[in-house]
């Protein structure tokens, strides 16, 4: 099984609609988009996950297939920082693949000149917390109520990461064509 790291390709549409369907939790990464075809996919990748001064987003592939994305968003080079996020498809999480690609982006940032990487998880997404860890991110605090679906609010505990922290435990994906 070969992972690697790549910049998103509207050949990847399918891809993106079958891992959006893998699991509902998925709805919050994507806004409740549901793609209801391939043409949609493809314009989410176009708009939403694309490699840019201001966004980076790489997907997470297994084998040829795109099976997640992590990215850094809120790019900002005055002060050196930008917001980190992660998803995977349900059938491959669970196997460090969503750290090992955090760690990745880490790097890459650090190496673009990027200081400070910020990411934040709802508290009852433990999983989510302990990506962040793996991959050097330590937390730093509890925002209220911070996020909303629906008709709940979410606490959420955020995390940072600094060019000048120890790198994290996690083992980094390889990244291609970035």
């Amino acid at each position: 099984m070969t992972v690697q790291l790549r910049p998103w390709s509207p050949s990847d549409a399918p891809a993106l609609l079958a891992a959006r369907r893998s699991s509902p939790d998925l709805s919050r990464q994507f806004g409740g988009l549901e793609f209801a075809d391939g043409t949609q996919a493809a314009a989410h990748i176009q708009t939403h996950l694309r490699f840019d001064e201001s966004a980076v987003n790489w997907a997470v592939v297994e084998d040829g297939v795109a099976v997640g994305n992590v990215g850094l968003s809120a790019i900002e080079r005055r002060h050196g920082t930008a917001w980190a996020h992660y998803w995977l498809a349900q059938p491959v999480r669970g196997r460090g693949l969503a750290a090992g690609a955090l760690q990745s982006a880490a790097t890459w940032a650090f190496d673009d000149g990027l200081f400070r990487l910020e990411l934040g998880h709802r508290l009852d997404n433990p999983a989510s917390c302990r990506v962040a860890v793996a991959a050097g991110f330590v937390a730093e605090g509890i925002e209220r109520q911070k996020l909303r679906y629906g008709d709940v609010r979410h606490d959420v505990e955020t995390h940072a990461r600094l060019a000048t922290d120890p790198v994290g435990q996690a083992v980094a994906l390889p990244v291609n064509g970035s």
